[in-house]
């Protein structure tokens, strides 16, 4: 199930990106021979799922290439060819078998798009931080133990994907990430979540399949905040001040050890969706909850 779970989001982070490109304007090339002898400029050119172990030299020759997808295939380590490639705007090595990255890395300032997931990393190098255009980093399913420290150096960062890792330590304040929209932090060992300040434009919030005890007073302050799932945790109670949440249109706090929640979810106007099911509530408390949410969809 979890790495079906892995591949779901792997393909949809794919498609996602190929999205963004224009296969007329930008025709995507698939054989390295092809592209050398294209009579148009190449922009953009994937490898996914080739068996390849390196990448050819010859790729350092697209000066004006933007996009690189070399998913799927069975490199151990990110070919220096690839850091000369100073266009370079979204680099997919998904599913591959890199154990760290370069120092290089901080030379692709252009880059927006930064996608490893299913590798065996366990630490982000640092000159990341050089990466000043970045929007969007996904290191999913890889051995990441800490919340890596550079993500916080970079303030354009609208979403952070670190799922299925083995982080069990965060820096109490993710707010200097001042544009982050979505964080993933789920299937991780965190049990301590309980003073995290939240960028205020934090809009999805994962947190599912923790070990979570309590929750930050301080996330209940994130008035942008719409999704949010804490599901598959041992969290206990909901601070009051849930009522902050005034945007909050989805909330899943499945399979918790919730017996009951505060009255102050009946502020929750916005609220569409909250998700109860595997809490040990009675029927009363059931009872209750349905009169002061009339307008949410209420799952036990």
């Amino acid at each position: 199930m979890k790495k079906l779970f892995l591949f779901a989001v792997v393909f949809f982070v794919f498609f996602q990106t190929k999205a963004q490109i224009d296969p007329l304007k930008y025709p995507t090339f698939t054989d390295i021979q092809e592209a050398l002898a294209a009579k148009k400029t190449v922009y953009s050119i994937s490898f996914r799922d080739k068996g390849i172990y390196n990448v050819s030299p010859e790729i350092s020759k697209f000066k004006n290439l933007f996009f690189l997808n070399l998913m799927g295939n069975n490199l151990e380590q990110i070919d220096q060819e690839i850091f000369l490639l100073d266009e370079l705007e979204i680099l997919n090595i998904n599913s591959n078998n890199i154990k760290f990255i370069p120092d290089e890395i901080g030379k692709l300032k252009n880059l927006t798009n930064f996608s490893m997931n299913l590798n065996q990393l366990v630490k982000i190098n640092e000159n990341l931080a050089n990466l000043q255009k970045l929007k969007i980093v996904q290191f999913d399913a890889n051995n990441i133990t800490v919340f890596p420290e550079v993500l916080m150096k970079i303030k354009g960062l609208e979403e952070i994907n670190l799922s299925s890792n083995q982080i069990s330590f965060i820096s109490h304040d993710l707010s200097v990430i001042e544009n982050l929209k979505y964080l993933n932090l789920s299937a991780n060992q965190i049990n301590d979540f309980s003073n995290i300040r939240l960028p205020k434009k934090l809009k999805y919030l994962e947190l599912q399949h923790n070990s979570i005890v309590s929750l930050s007073e301080k996330l209940f302050e994130s008035e942008n905040l719409e999704f949010l799932n804490v599901s598959d945790n041992r969290i206990k109670e909901i601070p009051q001040n849930v009522k902050k949440l005034k945007s909050v249109v989805s909330m899943n706090l499945a399979n918790n050890q919730l017996t009951d929640l505060p009255k102050e979810f009946s502020r929750l106007k916005n609220l569409k969706t909250l998700i109860l099911a595997g809490n040990p509530m009675n029927h009363e408390t059931i009872e209750k909850l349905k009169k002061i949410m009339p307008h949410t969809q209420i799952y036990f």
